[in-house]
């Protein structure tokens, strides 16, 4: 059996269309997964976290939606469905809850995700 070397062409160009469309499906996947994770931790080692409940009541006082608050180990975790939603709930908590609290993004686990967010975020930057 021989093969041509206009196939081995073609098979060359599907082999790299068959990449490209598998890293677009992949950049798109990780683009299309907003959900953002603000937590609060106690500044002093030892002190309580805020209480879920007044943390709901402040959000919701200046609507802001989120998915779900989570108390984990010394950290209250808020989810939220965009990072926007979350850098306003970052603005207000810091606000309206008392000093002594660290409101910090929580680093998403997902590699792709963490790549693309930190090439977004610093794109600014360039130039």
């Amino acid at each position: 059996m021989v093969i041509s070397a206009l196939s081995l062409r073609r098979c060359a160009y599907a082999l790299i269309a068959l990449v490209l469309a598998s890293a677009m499906l992949l950049v798109w996947s990780a683009l299309s997964h907003q959900e953002s994770t603000l937590a609060i931790r106690p500044v002093t080692q030892g002190a309580s976290v805020p209480d879920g409940f007044s943390v709901w009541h402040h959000l919701d006082a200046n609507g802001i939606r989120f998915k779900s608050i989570t108390p984990k180990d010394d950290v209250l975790l808020i989810t939220f469905d965009s990072r926007a939603q979350s850098a306003a709930a970052k603005v207000v908590l810091d606000r309206t809850l008392p000093q002594g609290y660290i409101i910090a993004q929580q680093e998403d686990d997902s590699q792709p995700t963490a790549w693309l967010s930190l090439i977004r975020d610093t794109s600014h930057r360039l130039g």
